[in-house]
């Protein structure tokens, strides 16, 4: 039997992000928001004129792709600015990269969806072929045929825009866009709808420059005094209501969370800004975005020689404990309370994935907790870009906690998590 039982993957350490992200809050006044609705919307109708010329232009190589770039910034600038085209145009190419990169993975998932269901076809039914099971019925293996057909429609519809470079990319999302056939299940008016998808497709986005005063020219924060000035669009120029067509807000902008480090950079390095709008509360935000120097990936003997969080991803919670460089669960300490293991409901997000928050607490709770690093342990499969939220983290498949060692705490499931719930004592 243990020639058919999966084979246990390899521990691997997942590096810490490279760079930082935060958010606050605009508190703007009425005039503010009009300023800041009809610039993103007026650059939103450039990212989105800017778009479709890309798509236009399909796939290309290098040079092309830095000769279309110069091209359309060139077109750009003279209904923005040389730097707000330049934004707009690095938007545009990362959007379509993530596209094709997209498009690329979906074949993978139709051929290997093909594939098995091609293996288990060719075995009898309720019977095998060598280590290949056949399907149960008749009738499972009847609708088998049928979804394979539907596998293989799709995948040559992929092939055939991959061959051709022909992608769809829709600015806004594409769950927004669908949502709009029909309201009542999203929970939208038509009004509401409306309000949403502009709001999506709006464009303040401006990337630091480090040679530049507060990191960046285009969107200013001055972290002692507190504002926020843009520099407008030439179109717009007449909103300005400070000198070199700027328009500062009225409202003073402060970082609760990490404001220290964002004032750090911004006095010395490039910040890039975002400013999005959430119709559906009417409040406007700030997110501030900077690089950050990892410092490399720690050594999976390195991780053991200190606490480990580790976190058992199951289907309605996170199973969280803290384990010592010895393999078992930390207890009492005189410098540390005593720790203990103890749930958190993970935020699902959409497709039934886990949105990046869901590490938020783990994490912050292993920190309060004497650990150093996380491990992620996730029987249902790999889950390595949701694992890089939380840094710095380690992860394993296959039921293999990184940063562990081979043994397991008794009472363990043999993921590093104990059971549920903990035995006493």
């Amino acid at each position: 039997m243990s020639h058919r039982l999966r084979r246990i993957a390899e521990p691997f350490v997942v590096g810490p992000p490279a760079g930082a992200r935060v958010r606050t809050r605009l508190r703007v006044s009425d005039a503010d928001a009009t300023a800041l609705a009809e610039v993103g919307a007026h650059l939103g109708s450039l990212a989105g004129a800017d778009l479709a010329r890309r798509c236009a232009e399909r796939r290309l190589g290098a040079d092309g792709r830095k000769v279309s770039r110069q091209a359309r910034k060139r077109a750009l600038t003279a209904a923005s600015s040389s730097r707000w085209a330049g934004a707009i145009t690095r938007t545009t190419n990362d959007a379509w990269g993530l596209a094709e990169r997209n498009l690329l993975a979906g074949r993978v998932s139709l051929r290997a969806r093909a594939r098995m269901i091609h293996r288990r076809l060719a075995a009898p039914v309720a019977g095998r072929d060598g280590r290949t099971r056949g399907y149960a019925t008749r009738v499972e293996r009847w609708e088998k045929q049928q979804r394979l057909q539907r596998l293989e429609a799709r995948l040559a519809v992929v092939d055939a825009r991959l061959d051709e470079g022909r992608l769809s990319i829709v600015r806004g999302g594409r769950r927004l866009a669908r949502s709009r056939h029909n309201l009542e299940a999203a929970g939208m008016d038509q009004t509401a709808w409306r309000q949403r998808w502009e709001a999506e497709r709006w464009f303040i986005c401006a990337d630091g420059e480090a040679d530049k005063r507060w990191g960046n020219e285009t969107i200013r924060w001055h972290p002692d005094e507190g504002w926020v000035e843009i520099k407008l669009p030439a179109p717009l120029a007449h909103l300005a209501n400070r000198p070199h067509g700027r328009y500062r807000l009225s409202c003073p902008v402060v970082f609760a969370h990490r404001g220290g480090e964002v004032a750090a950079q911004a006095s010395s390095a490039a910040v890039r800004y975002d400013i999005t709008y959430d119709p559906g509360r009417g409040r406007w935000y700030l997110d501030a975005s900077w690089k950050t120097g990892s410092g490399g990936t720690p050594s999976l003997p390195v991780l053991r020689c200190h606490p480990v969080l580790a976190v058992d991803v199951n289907a309605g919670h996170l199973a969280c404990w803290v384990i010592n460089p010895a393999t078992r669960p930390a207890r009492r300490s005189p410098s540390a309370l005593t720790c203990r293991a103890w749930r958190h409901p993970p935020v699902m997000g959409g497709c039934g994935q886990r949105s990046p928050s869901c590490w938020a607490s783990p994490p912050s709770t292993a920190a309060r907790r004497s650990s150093s690093r996380t491990s992620i342990s996730d029987k249902s499969g790999p889950k390595a870009a949701n694992a890089q939220d939380a840094a710095p983290a380690t992860g394993g498949g296959a039921g293999r906690s990184a940063g562990l060692s081979p043994a397991s705490p008794r009472g363990s499931s043999g993921t590093g998590s104990p059971r549920w719930p903990p035995t006493a004592g």
